[in-house]
């Protein structure tokens, strides 16, 4: 299937690793022309690197701290100069910390509201302009499997990327007339260092070995394994294709069955 990504102008956020680098190279490997983003050089140029191994199109990269706004409009703007224009925002953002609620403080609060909610609206308000001048653009939002079900221990995580579901789904009515199509995608236990490192957080909490959390882990996922992020980004790489033309507001898991609800 040809999805029509060839010359594509793609904005990747958080995408020196993990989930927006796997999205990013699923994308340069249909030829779209791919901005990486992320606070580290040296992670950016070594991710630079591989996708430039499989990329059809152009990898390019910018230093950009997503709870910076000032920083966000920097890097659509340096998108746009390098493609041309910007047919496709692709939001993420790390985790904010784990916890429960009496843990967390004002500030702990207003933090994860600026990197897990506000920083995918700043992106969205730079790149609507191109979007709605040539009357056509993919916003897709990485989030997590809990907007369907809240993950014990991960309460901002929680309240956040819910909020990020509430957005998507409004955006794509009020965006639909200019042909500009959102999608919230939501991983479930892709092997990424954010999952082990959760992994690592409950193991020292129960006082067992980091193993026998992901034996557990592997039991509740109907697949019986992880994901790989190629899976994932996959997923992102269809979505943001004109094979998906049909399709906005839809938040699609991808869990390997894990989530129960309908």
């Amino acid at each position: 299937m040809d999805l029509n990504l060839k010359g594509k102008a793609v904005f990747v956020a958080a995408s020196s690793k993990g989930l927006g680098k796997a999205s990013a190279l699923e994308l340069a490997k249909e030829g779209a022309n791919v901005m990486l983003s992320g606070r580290d050089e040296e992670e950016l140029k070594l991710a630079k690197a591989v996708l430039e191994q499989a990329a059809a199109g152009k990898v390019e990269y910018v230093l950009c701290d997503i709870t910076k706004p000032e920083q966000l409009k920097a890097a659509i703007q340096t998108t746009v100069r390098q493609f041309g224009t910007i047919d496709i925002l692709v939001n993420n953002a790390g985790g904010p910390p784990a916890g429960t609620f009496e843990k967390f403080t004002d500030e702990d609060w207003v933090k994860a509201f600026e990197l897990t909610l506000l920083s995918y609206i700043r992106l969205i308000r730079e790149a609507l302009p191109y979007m709605k001048e040539q009357r056509s653009g993919k916003i897709i939002n990485l989030t997590s499997s809990s907007i369907k079900q809240p993950i014990p221990g991960l309460l901002l995580s929680n309240t956040f990327r819910l909020g990020v579901l509430g957005m998507a789904k409004t955006l794509s009515m009020e965006l639909a007339p200019y042909n500009i199509l959102v999608h919230t995608v939501a991983p479930g236990r892709i092997a990424t260092d954010r999952v082990k490192s959760l992994d690592e957080i409950k193991a020292q909490q129960a006082g067992v070995p980091v193993e026998q959390v992901e034996a557990d882990s592997k039991k509740t996922i109907p697949l019986g394994r992880y994901g790989n992020p190629e899976e994932f980004g996959k997923v992102v790489a269809f979505l943001a294709s004109d094979a998906a033309s049909y399709m906005t507001g839809s938040a699609v898991l991808v869990d390997g069955g894990m989530i129960k609800s309908l």
